[in-house]
């Protein structure tokens, strides 16, 4: 299997147990090694009393894409630790974009960067996760 046939098959392994990037509508746009872009349009019942999209819904985005980036070699791996900064406001009905880059990959932790943005390409968050390899496969 290549690094990208690999990649995909461990998008698609994991998203079949991701009930809650499922249930928040989240797309896989695209895996590749260590990257992924993935996609959430802000509904209704993300956004407060104010008409912004709550933060913890942006945070769930940015580390649905440093999930699959980090878990694209088909290990198993979990986040050791992350941290955000909100730039800008998402209201009801923008489509999010967060794209994840892997920056560093050394025995079994990672560092990967997600930049948030809107469709109109301005960002709304930055997001830094940290991963560990916990051991196992994603596929067979």
């Amino acid at each position: 299997m290549t690094p990208a046939e690999l990649a995909a098959a461990s998008a698609t392994a994991m998203w079949e147990e991701d009930r809650a990037a499922q249930g928040l509508g989240l797309v896989i746009e695209d895996v590749a090694p260590g990257a992924a872009t993935v996609t959430m349009t802000v509904r209704e019942d993300m956004v407060n009393g104010h008409g912004f999209c709550h933060g913890g819904f942006i945070f769930t985005l940015a580390d649905a894409a440093f999930a699959y980036a980090c878990n694209s070699y088909g290990e198993r791996s979990v986040a050791s630790g992350a941290d955000i900064t909100f730039v800008k406001s998402a209201r009801l009905g923008d489509r999010l974009i967060a794209v994840g880059r892997e920056t560093a990959r050394f025995g079994r932790s990672g560092i990967y960067d997600i930049v948030v943005t809107d469709a109109a390409g301005d960002a709304v968050a930055h997001f830094r996760g940290r991963s560990r390899a916990i051991g196992g496969s994603l596929v067979e």
